[in-house]
């Protein structure tokens, strides 16, 4: 890995400003947007990474894996299907390609990341609706099973993994091998105690929540997962630091999740900051927890015994 190390003083004081010019709620989304995949130029990928560009679901998404990795067993070692977060408003393939790159190399699995609609141009479920179909294909066209493939995602990219698995369990009988959530967005209508993190605040949250909702039902579990039936999902990972506006919402759905019978682990940081596992090629504490997630994915797609006999 191409890494930097920087110290968490030194990140943190670098971060600060750039977040609280951009997610903010006075400020267009088209401008949003602009400003963090500019932003994400300096988010390095893994030497040798490969990435393909295709559709999948009827959307644009990218293909990412390690460039040793041959197209005819990538099938067998499973997938990963990528959900970015932004509160659903922002947020790209170009922000989250470091990361799912990252889980390219240290699963060994391919990564698919989806550019699913926005709002509030396309407001839900027009998202859940994307990856719900771009999961399916994976199963119908590309080849790989349900339980070879794991959703992962990171805030809104988080609830939304969290949502698509229920409607695929519930729909179509589906179960994921694992869901991997980096501090999942699980409950928009759910109101921060705080007003802000190093990363997002209170009124650009609330805005990403209405913008996303629409003249939606604000209590459909597709919109808020948490609400949602629990029971019969698969082994889950949830990553969060203490210090995020979060924090409490992850810590009531792990909750919910262990109540409901679903294997989970838990992993609560300090020190960092919203999906820190963005800058992971800059912060090695981020690195190694991103490490961690990879790891449970890689286990859960295809457990060791399975590993040995290949």
């Amino acid at each position: 890995m191409r890494d930097i190390n920087l110290p968490l003083p030194v990140a943190r004081a670098m971060l600060r400003p750039i977040f609280r010019v951009t997610l903010n709620e006075r400020m267009p989304w088209r401008w949003q947007r602009l400003l963090l995949d500019v932003g994400s130029r300096a988010q390095l990928l893994p030497a040798g990474t490969a990435v393909r560009k295709l559709r999948l679901g009827g959307r644009p998404a990218e293909q990412i894996s390690a460039g040793s990795q041959s197209p005819r067993g990538a099938t067998a070692r499973g997938a990963i299907l990528y959900l970015h977060g932004g509160g659903y408003a922002v947020g790209s393939l170009a922000t989250h390609r470091s990361l799912a790159a990252r889980l390219a190399h240290e699963t060994g699995c391919t990564v698919y990341v989806l550019d699913y609609r926005l709002a509030p141009e396309h407001p839900f479920p027009a998202g859940l609706d994307d990856a719900e179909l771009a999961f399916l294909e994976l199963v119908e066209s590309v080849g790989y099973r349900p339980d070879n493939i794991a959703l992962a995602g990171d805030s809104a990219g988080g609830g939304l993994s969290l949502a698509t698995a229920q409607r695929l369990l519930a729909q179509h009988g589906h179960t994921p091998a694992a869901l991997g959530l980096i501090a999942p967005w699980a409950d928009p209508n759910q109101i921060p105690e705080r007003h802000r993190d190093l990363v997002i605040n209170k009124p650009w949250s609330r805005a990403c929540a209405a913008a996303y909702l629409g003249n939606g039902d604000s209590t459909d579990p597709g919109y808020a997962p948490l609400t949602g039936e629990l029971r019969g999902l698969p082994p889950t990972y949830v990553q969060v630091d203490t210090s995020e506006l979060l924090y409490s919402q992850c810590t009531e759905l792990v909750a919910a999740l262990r109540a409901a019978g679903v294997q989970v682990r838990f992993a609560e940081t300090q020190g960092l900051w919203h999906v820190a596992q963005l800058q992971a090629a800059l912060v090695a504490p981020a690195a190694a927890v991103l490490t961690e997630l990879a790891e449970f994915l890689r286990e859960a797609i295809q457990p060791a015994s399975a590993r040995d006999l290949g």
